[in-house]
C-alpha cells in the first residue's frame, strides 16, 4: 500500500511549484492510475515519492518511507522512463548486473526474462531492442527483485495495441496477487479501462480521487464523431436544430474538419446533414474525455459566404461586406480566393452583386497599381522555338584575352 501526503516540489524561479500539496493512496490488489496531461506533475510526484527530487511531504510504502527500508529495492520496482543501461550490454548481462546490485541470485534474470518473454531475445544488445522489447525489459528489471508494489512511469508510451494490452494484464496479474501497482498516463480512456482507482492531477494539483466506475461516468460519455469539409456550417445547424427541438446538445470543434457532438445520436446527426445537403465523410460512435482543456460550443450564427454552399441565401450586407477566410477555403462553395486586400471589397462586393462594375467613386478609392510594374512581374512563357545562334561579341572575355575585331 502507498500513502502520500502533502508532496510539494521546491518552487522554482518566479513559477508555482511543478507539484502542489498532492496526497492520495494506492491499496495493495488493485491498479491506481495517475492521470494528467504532459506536464501536470505526474512524474514530479514518483520522483518526490521515490525521494529522487528534493521537496516537502512524505511517502509511506506499507507503513515505512523509503528511506527506511532494509532492501528498498526489494519492496519498490521502478521504471522512469527508458531503462538505463549501455546499448553494448547484452539483455541477459544487463539483468544479471542488476541482480548482482540488488542482492537477488543470478538465475532470478532468466526467470524474468521468462516472464516478459525475452527468452529468445537475451543475447541480444540494448541498443538493438525495439519500443516494445525495450518496455518489456523494463517491467523485467522492475520484476527482478520480485518486488510488493510497482511504479511505473507510462509504461505504455509508444506501444501498439497489442503490446498495450499484454503490458495491463501483467499488472493486472501482478496486483491480483496482491501487490500495489501504480501507473501514469495522459489517456483518460486508457486510465478507465486498465485501473481500478484514477487519481488525477491537472498544473500539479490533485482535483480528483475516484473510482474507475465513477470517473468514467463523471469524466467521459459518449459523442458523435463528425468529419466534413463543412465543418463550420454543420455546427451551426446542430446549434440551431437543438435549439428548436429544445435539447441538449454541445457541438465542438476539434479543429479542421473535425466535429465532436455531446448529447445526440449518429442518426440525428446524418439526418441534418442530409436535410441540408451538407457532405460527411465520417459519422461514428465515440468515448469523449470532458476533462480541463475542453472546447466550448461555437456561436450560433447565420451563414456566411466562407461557410455557405451553392444555393444558400445569405443577407444583403454579408453578401456586399465578407470576404472569404483563407483558413475556411476548403468550405467554401469551390470558387478560388482571389488575395484582394481590405482596399479591393468594395470592387468585389459589387462583382458579386452583379453590377456592371465599380463605380468612379470605388475607382478612385482602389489603389494605384502600375501597369509597367505589373508586366513585369508577369511571368514569361518559355521559349518554343529554336534558339538563335550565339554572338560571339556579346561573349565576355576573360581578363588579358585579345579583343576581337
Amino acid at each position: 500500500m502507498i500513502q502520500a501526503f502533502g508532496l510539494t516540489s521546491n518552487p522554482r524561479k518566479e513559477l508555482p511549484p511543478a507539484v502542489d500539496d498532492v496526497s492520495f493512496e494506492a491499496r495493495a490488489g488493485r491498479v491506481t492510475a495517475l492521470l494528467g496531461a504532459p506536464g501536470s506533475g505526474k512524474t514530479t510526484t514518483l520522483r518526490l515519492m521515490l525521494e529522487l527530487q528534493q521537496g516537502r511531504g512524505v511517502t509511506y510504502f506499507r507503513g515505512r518511507p523509503l528511506h527506511r527500508l532494509a532492501h528498498p529495492s526489494r519492496e519498490v520496482g521502478v521504471l522512469l522512463g527508458d531503462v538505463p543501461g549501455h546499448p553494448a550490454r547484452t539483455v541477459r548481462g544487463h539483468l544479471r548486473m542488476l541482480c548482482a546490485a540488488a542482492g537477488v541470485p543470478v538465475r532470478r534474470a532468466d526467470e524474468v526474462l521468462e516472464v516478459v518473454g525475452l527468452v529468445s531475445l537475451r543475447e541480444e544488445r540494448l541498443g538493438t531492442l525495439s519500443r516494445g522489447m525495450d518496455r518489456r525489459l523494463g517491467l523485467a528489471c522492475a520484476l527482478l527483485s520480485d518486488p510488493h508494489t510497482l511504479v511505473l512511469d507510462d509504461p505504455a508510451e509508444g506501444l501498439s495495441a497489442r503490446e498495450s494490452r499484454w503490458l495491463y494484464g501483467m499488472l493486472r496479474a501482478h496486483a491480483t496477487q496482491g501487490g500495489t501497482v501504480l501507473i501514469t498516463t495522459a489517456d483518460p480512456k486508457e486510465a478507465a479501462r486498465t485501473a481500478d482507482r484514477v487519481v488525477t492531477l491537472d498544473q500539479g494539483r490533485l482535483v480528483a480521487d475516484q473510482e474507475a466506475a465513477d470517473f468514467s461516468r463523471t469524466r467521459l460519455r459518449p459523442r458523435v464523431a463528425v468529419r466534413t469539409p463543412h465543418a463550420t456550417r454543420l455546427a451551426a445547424l446542430l446549434a440551431k436544430e437543438a435549439r428548436t427541438a429544445h435539447r441538449s446538445v454541445e457541438v465542438i470543434r476539434e479543429g479542421g474538419n473535425r466535429l465532436s457532438v455531446y448529447g445526440s445520436t449518429c442518426a440525428d446527426v446524418g439526418e441534418i446533414a442530409f436535410r441540408h445537403g451538407v457532405l460527411v465523410h465520417q459519422l461514428a460512435d465515440e468515448i469523449g474525455d470532458m476533462g480541463p482543456g475542453a472546447g466550448t460550443s461555437p456561436r450560433d450564427e447565420e451563414p456566411t459566404p466562407d461557410t455557405a454552399r451553392a444555393g444558400d441565401t445569405l443577407p444583403a450586407d454579408a453578401v456586399a461586406t465578407a470576404v472569404p477566410a483563407q483558413d475556411d477555403a476548403p468550405e467554401t462553395s469551390g470558387a478560388p480566393s482571389t488575395g484582394l486586400a481590405d482596399t479591393d471589397r468594395p470592387v468585389q462586393a459589387a462583382v458579386a452583386q452583379g453590377s456592371g462594375g465599380p463605380s468612379p467613386e470605388e475607382k478612385r478609392s482602389a489603389p494605384y497599381r502600375n501597369p509597367r510594374r505589373t508586366h513585369r512581374s508577369r511571368r514569361q512563357p518559355p521559349h518554343r522555338g529554336p534558339r538563335p545562334p550565339p554572338n560571339p561579341r556579346s561573349r565576355q572575355l576573360p581578363h588579358g584575352s585579345p579583343t576581337l575585331r
